[in-house]
């Protein structure tokens, strides 16, 4: 296993942690910071194990922040006239 996947387990640790702590502001803050310390990890997977690996990256990446996933959903639909 390469450091880049261990690094991703980690943050989905992490993630599972910082969900379960009390927030004021239903997470988006802690969720910023889980998609600034991702995207990186991600292109680093893309470097060492390519795109097919990253693009399974991303998707754990999205299962585990699906609020976020779903309001960008939603946006873009909004931005290109979907119903």
């Amino acid at each position: 296993m390469t450091h880049p996947f261990v690094l991703i387990g980690l943050w989905v640790v992490l993630a599972f942690i910082l969900a379960a702590i009390p927030s004021t502001d239903n997470h988006w803050r802690r969720a910023y910071v889980l998609i600034a310390v991702g995207v990186p990890l991600v292109v680093w997977i893309a470097w060492h194990n390519g795109i097919a690996m990253a693009a399974v990256a991303v998707l754990v990446g999205g299962l585990v922040l699906r609020w976020p996933v779903y309001f960008l959903w939603a946006r873009l639909k909004r931005l290109f006239g979907g119903s």
